[in-house]
């Protein structure tokens, strides 16, 4: 692929920098931590204009988690589980937007039925569906959600595109994203909390749970990418599906959640919109040569002195692809 901005090509990085391939986990060993270091200067510091296009995605991804704990804080965890499904439904408006790609029918038709879902949990919720605590404030818990969402539909399918568009390797633009993440993150720290920081320490208020959260935060960043690398589209479809259900389920147990009829039901087409967004492109190419043959033969009509085009031509053409690839960052 060709490099954006300065390029990260190993020709460009100049004598004693090791491309970024030498540097994949499990192929450095200790002798090399030297040629890490010049790599890193090269691809961070010298090409400057390529890491300062990863601002704008860590910035996003900074607000989106900023946002998702002001969901949860509002909003019950099953609740907030299927309602943040709509990040499927953002990022296949931003994938159709930003990277021209097309949607099947069938993709179509389980994002109708993934928004229908979702309108019914929230109507079961605007309708006092059960307890809640007096602190919680739906409409801000639904509008932090959406913005969530939002956010991370945008920002998935711009990380994307610059993955597509330079030769930077995953690993390298993730040490982008986070440089400027942790900048980000701290800047914010300051600004809102500076001085209860200064006064009880960083580390003041983390509890067991806080740390088990953070330790959570990290494995599921690691999972994802083991997901992306070795399951497909219907595992990753069953695992969101798992969640939604063990999330109704503990909130059941822990906070008292109650399930109705209509959160059953919404929920229920939450989970099947899923299903159906996630089926591999086979399942419908898998169709055509059984229509094909039950059709009878091709009945379509060359130009006369025209040989029939070749069965070739008809493949890899992106405006008859039936299924969207998933962004690397829909988690």
């Amino acid at each position: 692929m060709a490099a954006v901005g300065s390029g990260c090509s190993s020709a460009a990085a100049g004598p004693g920098v090791v491309s970024a391939g030498a540097l994949e986990p499990g192929t450095m060993s200790a002798g090399n931590v030297k040629h890490l270091l010049l790599f890193l200067h090269e691809a961070v510091l010298v090409q400057y204009v390529d890491t300062f296009k990863l601002a704008v995605p860590s910035l996003i991804y900074t607000l989106q988690n900023n946002l998702q704990y002001v969901a949860i804080s509002n909003l019950p965890a099953a609740t907030f589980q299927v309602t943040y499904q709509l990040k499927i439904l953002t990022t296949a408006v931003f994938s159709v937007l930003m990277l021209n790609r097309s949607l099947s029918r069938l993709q179509w038709v389980s994002l109708l039925l993934l928004f229908t879902g979702v309108a019914i949990v929230q109507a079961q919720q605007a309708g006092g569906g059960g307890p809640r605590p007096l602190d919680q404030n739906p409409g801000v818990g639904l509008a932090a959600v959406v913005a969530s969402c939002l956010s991370s539909g945008f920002a998935g399918v711009y990380f994307e595109k610059i993955l597509k568009g330079s030769s930077g390797s995953v690993w390298l633009r993730n040490l982008q994203l986070g440089l400027f993440g942790t900048l980000l993150g701290l800047l914010g720290l300051w600004w809102a909390e500076g001085a209860a920081v200064a006064h009880r320490g960083f580390f003041f208020g983390y509890t067991p749970a806080v740390w088990g959260v953070v330790l959570n935060q990290a494995f599921g960043g690691l999972l994802v990418a083991v997901v992306v690398k070795y399951a497909d589209n219907i595992l990753k479809g069953f695992a969101t599906s798992l969640s939604i259900v063990l999330s109704t389920v503990a909130s059941i147990r822990l906070f008292g959640f109650h399930v109705d009829p209509l959160f059953a039901l919404g929920a229920g087409l939450v989970i099947g919109a899923v299903y159906l967004y996630s089926l591999p492109r086979g399942a419908a190419k898998a169709i055509a040569p059984a229509a094909a043959l039950a059709s009878g033969p091709c009945t379509h009509q060359q130009p006369p002195g025209q040989p029939p085009p070749p069965l070739s031509a008809h493949r890899g053409d992106p405006s008859t692809e039936p299924f969207l690839p998933k962004s690397v960052l829909v988690k």
